[in-house]
């Protein structure tokens, strides 16, 4: 049985985030951004986040995940 391969159209975006103060919560954003599809932590670190996005996660979704580890997106750079 032959696999398909299929390459989605990815992007890089960097975000400012509110509420960060340590590595701890460096970690805990990292987790959360792991688990949503379509979304690859590049760089995190204390107030910004680097990301590779499919093409079809809206920053909408990014920013649910980003309210779920206990943060604020402010915007995109």
């Amino acid at each position: 049985m032959e696999h398909e391969v299929f390459n989605m159209a990815q992007v890089d975006k960097t975000f400012i985030i509110e509420g960060m103060s340590c590595g701890g919560c460096v970690n805990s954003l990292t987790r959360v951004l792991k688990t949503v599809p379509g979304i690859e932590p590049l760089k995190i670190e204390v107030g910004k986040a680097s990301l590779r996005l499919d093409t079809q996660v809206s920053d909408d979704v990014v920013r649910n995940a980003v309210e779920r580890a206990g943060f604020e997106l402010v915007r995109e750079t």
